[in-house]
C-alpha cells in the first residue's frame, strides 16, 4: 500500500522535482481520489439503502418504517458509510502531512457528531409521527417530550464537538464552562435567548420563511424573508420591514396563516345586526311572498305543511300565531342565507357552512355567517365576501326585516 501511495511523489522525483513539491503534488492527488471514491459510496449507499427500506416499508404492515422513510432516516444512515471510509482514508491521503492529518480527523469526527444528530432527529420525529397515531397517546404532550431530548442531544453534541476541536477532554470542557456559566450568562443573554428561542422556533415549526405572520404587538401583518439568531424579518403588505426578536415568538402571542394557506378555504366570519322590533311570525300572506324566492320555496312549503299538520293534529289554536308551530321572517331569513351560501360557486362547499344567530346586543340580534371561500387570495376574498354581504343586506326587506344602523344627520331633517 505504501508503495502505491506514493507512485505520483516519486514520478516528481525522477523528473527532476523537489521532495516538498512532490509531498503536496502527491497530497493533492491523492485527496482527489479520495474524496472521489466517498462521493460514489455515499451514492451508492444512498441509493441501495433507500430502495431497501422502501421496499420493506412496502411490504410491512405497520407505519412506523413508512414514517422513518418520510423523515429521511434511510438517507441520514446512507451517509455513515462514506465517513467510515473517509477516516480510514485519511491516514493515507496525509501520511506526509500529520498536521493536515489531525485536522481532517477532527473535521470528520466534528461531522460524525452532526450526522448523528441528524440521525437521532429523524429517529426522534419518526416517534413522534407514530406516537400520535396511537389512540392512547393522543391527548399526551409529546412534543414536549420529543422538544425536551431534542435539546439535550444538541447540548451533549456541540459539547463533544468543541471538547474534540479544543482537545480537551470532556469532563474537564464541563468544569470550566461551569465556573465561567454565570458570565457567559450575563454577557451572552440576548444572544444564549435567540438561540435558544431558534432552535424551538425550529423544532416546533413555529415560523417558516414565507409564512404571513401577524404580531400586533410590534405591528408586524406581512410574509416573514428572514429568520436568524438574534431577529425575524417580516416584510408588511406596505413593502415596509418589522424586526421582531426571536425570542418574542415564544415568549409572546402571533398569528400564522400558514394553516389558512394550507387549507382549502379562507373563513368568512362577519354578522349582519338585525333590529329586534322588525322580528316577527309570518302571515299566510307572508308565507305565500316568500314561496317566490326560488332558493327556499321547497323549504317554505315542506315546513308550512309540517307545521300544519302538526298544528291540526294537537288542535292547536291558530288564532293567535304564538299558539303551536308556526314561522318566523328571521328563521326563514336564516335559511335563506344558508341556502344561498351553498349554492354560491365561491364557497367551497366541502367545508362548513353555517349561519346562526348570536346573543342578543342592545343594537340588536346578530346573525352571523360563517363559511369559507374557495379562492384565499386575499384581494379575491375581499371580493368574494363583498359579493355575499352585498347580497345579504340587499335581501333584508324582503323578510320585513330591518339592520340596525345608527341615525345619521339626515335621519333628523324633516319632510
Amino acid at each position: 500500500m505504501k508503495d502505491y501511495i506514493h507512485l505520483l511523489y516519486d514520478f516528481v522525483i525522477k523528473e527532476g522535482g523537489t521532495p516538498g513539491l512532490a509531498k503536496y503534488l502527491n497530497m493533492f492527488a491523492l485527496l482527489i481520489i479520495a474524496l472521489i471514491l466517498v462521493f460514489i459510496i455515499d451514492r451508492l449507499a444512498k441509493v441501495v439503502l433507500v430502495k431497501l427500506f422502501n421496499k420493506f416499508a412496502e411490504r410491512s404492515k405497520t407505519n412506523f418504517d413508512d414514517l422513518l422513510v418520510e423523515n429521511k432516516a434511510p438517507r441520514n444512515l446512507a451517509h455513515i458509510f462514506p465517513l467510515l471510509l473517509a477516516l480510514e482514508l485519511t491516514q493515507f491521503v496525509f501520511a506526509d502531512f500529520l498536521y493536515f492529518e489531525r485536522i481532517a480527523e477532527k473535521g470528520l469526527e466534528v461531522f460524525g457528531i452532526i450526522l448523528t444528530l441528524w440521525i437521532v432527529r429523524s429517529l426522534l420525529n419518526t416517534l413522534q409521527s407514530y406516537f400520535k397515531t396511537k389512540p392512547r397517546l393522543r391527548d399526551k404532550p409529546i412534543d414536549s417530550f420529543i422538544q425536551v431530548f431534542m435539546i439535550f442531544a444538541w447540548v451533549a453534541g456541540i459539547i463533544i464537538a468543541i471538547a474534540i476541536i479544543t482537545d480537551t477532554p470532556v469532563w474537564k470542557f464541563l468544569t470550566a464552562l461551569g465556573a465561567t456559566s454565570a458570565v457567559l450568562i450575563l454577557v451572552f443573554k440576548d444572544t444564549i435567548l435567540g438561540f435558544v428561542a431558534s432552535i424551538q422556533v425550529s423544532i416546533n415549526d413555529m415560523v417558516r420563511i414565507g409564512d404571513w405572520i401577524t404580531f400586533e404587538k410590534y405591528g408586524a401583518d406581512g410574509d416573514v424573508i428572514e429568520i436568524n439568531l438574534a431577529s425575524v424579518k417580516v416584510q408588511n403588505f406596505d413593502k415596509t420591514i418589522t424586526t421582531i426578536p426571536t425570542y418574542s415568538l415564544i415568549s409572546d402571542s402571533f398569528q400564522n396563516w400558514r394553516g389558512m394557506v394550507e387549507s382549502q378555504g379562507r373563513r368568512i366570519k362577519r354578522a349582519l345586526i338585525v333590529k329586534q322590533d322588525s322580528v316577527k311570525f309570518l302571515t299566510k300572506e307572508d308565507i305565500g311572498n316568500l314561496k317566490k324566492i326560488d332558493l327556499i320555496s321547497t323549504y317554505v312549503e315542506s315546513r308550512q305543511a309540517d307545521i300544519e299538520e302538526y298544528n291540526t293534529t294537537n288542535k292547536v289554536n291558530t288564532e293567535l300565531p304564538i299558539n303551536g308551530r308556526n314561522l318566523t321572517n328571521i328563521g326563514v331569513f336564516r335559511k335563506y342565507i344558508d341556502s344561498y351560501l351553498e349554492n354560491h360557486s365561491a364557497i367551497n362547499d366541502n367545508m362548513m357552512i353555517m349561519v346562526r344567530q348570536l346573543d342578543p346586543t342592545p343594537q340588536g340580534i346578530p346573525i352571523e355567517i360563517y363559511a369559507f371561500s374557495s379562492d384565499k387570495r386575499w384581494l379575491n376574498y375581499e371580493y368574494i365576501m363583498a359579493d355575499i354581504f352585498d347580497h345579504t343586506i340587499a335581501a333584508v326587506p324582503f323578510f320585513d326585516l330591518e339592520l340596525f344602523e345608527l341615525p345619521s344627520s339626515t335621519s333628523f331633517k324633516s319632510e
